[in-house]
């Protein structure tokens, strides 16, 4: 088995296999040991005998259990070669994996890190993000195995990307937090007819700037806070104030490609997705963009 205090003690070599330095792993155990602890409970409300009977387990400690989730994460092994790491068996890796995925996403959301999944209202917007200055909206994608369904093949094929994806839409703020992080959808989806469907600019004040790219063409049309690039005229050219403008545009939304690279560390996030589950890929994308939120502000 990885020796788990070695890794500890190393914070570069925590980093590498978790995504987190030793303060930030540190600052999230006590909420995953309560998140833990609380599904424990659920799952067996009356104890037919004592604790610490039965079988020990591979991951005895709350510690080991934190750590083999982030390193499931940030490595996205196979159950195989996690069970060779772990010393456990292929099935139990994935049992596993499953069990504390859920305890993860729980504990974040008690540090209040996880984006919100859909905007309800202006007042609630900023009553949730409070010395937000300006927003920055964006499509970001993943591969997918091949589906084997034709129609699934179609509806999943990306064009930007020229292969099978699953999308997300997300809403990022000056300090590289992500905000807002919609439901995956399939990867043929375009940006600007995603974000009619789930109305984030609809639910930002007119007084906070949204920045999108030449994705979200005709945006500016239906709101008067947004900021977009000048779109080349066919057959001519842009002016240098123009291009000048275009170029601003662009360093200030760099922002936004920092926070998915930020996201997507985690190769659960950016590998190509191989888990089963139906959905399961949305819960990996909202627990990975809930551990970049809780590195910025812990680390």
């Amino acid at each position: 088995m990885l020796n788990l205090e070695r890794v500890l003690n190393q914070d570069r070599l925590l980093r590498a296999l978790t995504g987190l330095n030793r303060k930030a792993f540190d600052a999230l155990l006590p909420s995953f040991e309560q998140a833990y602890e609380a599904s424990r409970i659920a799952a067996k409300p009356v104890r037919q005998r004592a604790r610490g009977g039965g079988r020990k387990a591979r991951l005895s400690s709350n510690e080991a259990k934190l750590f083999y989730i982030l390193f499931y994460f940030k490595c996205y092994p196979t159950f195989d070669l996690a069970g060779i790491l772990f010393d456990l068996d292929r099935s139990q890796t994935h049992e596993w994996m499953h069990e504390l995925q859920p305890i993860l996403e729980a504990a974040l959301g008690h540090e209040m890190v996880l984006p919100e999944r859909k905007l309800c209202s202006m007042d609630a917007f900023l009553e949730q993000f409070p010395g937000v200055e300006r927003v920055m909206i964006d499509g970001t994608e993943r591969p997918i195995q091949r589906p084997q369904d034709s129609d699934q093949q179609q509806l999943n094929y990306s064009g930007k990307k020229r292969r099978h994806t699953r999308k997300h839409l997300a809403a990022i703020d000056q300090t590289k937090r992500v905000l807002v992080l919609s439901k995956a959808r399939e990867g043929k989806v375009h940006d600007k007819r995603f974000e009619a469907e789930e109305e984030i600019a609809f639910h930002i004040p007119d007084e906070i700037p949204i920045e999108v790219d030449l994705g979200f063409q005709g945006l500016q049309s239906e709101y008067v806070n947004i900021r977009i690039p000048h779109k080349k005229p066919k057959g001519g050219e842009l002016s240098d104030v123009q291009k000048q403008e275009n170029r601003s545009l662009s360093q200030s939304r760099v922002i936004c490609e920092h926070a998915f690279a930020g996201i997507k560390r985690y190769g659960a996030v950016s590998a190509i997705y191989r888990n089963r589950i139906r959905d399961f890929d949305d819960h990996l994308m909202l627990t990975a963009a809930g551990l970049w939120n809780f590195y910025l502000r812990a680390a």
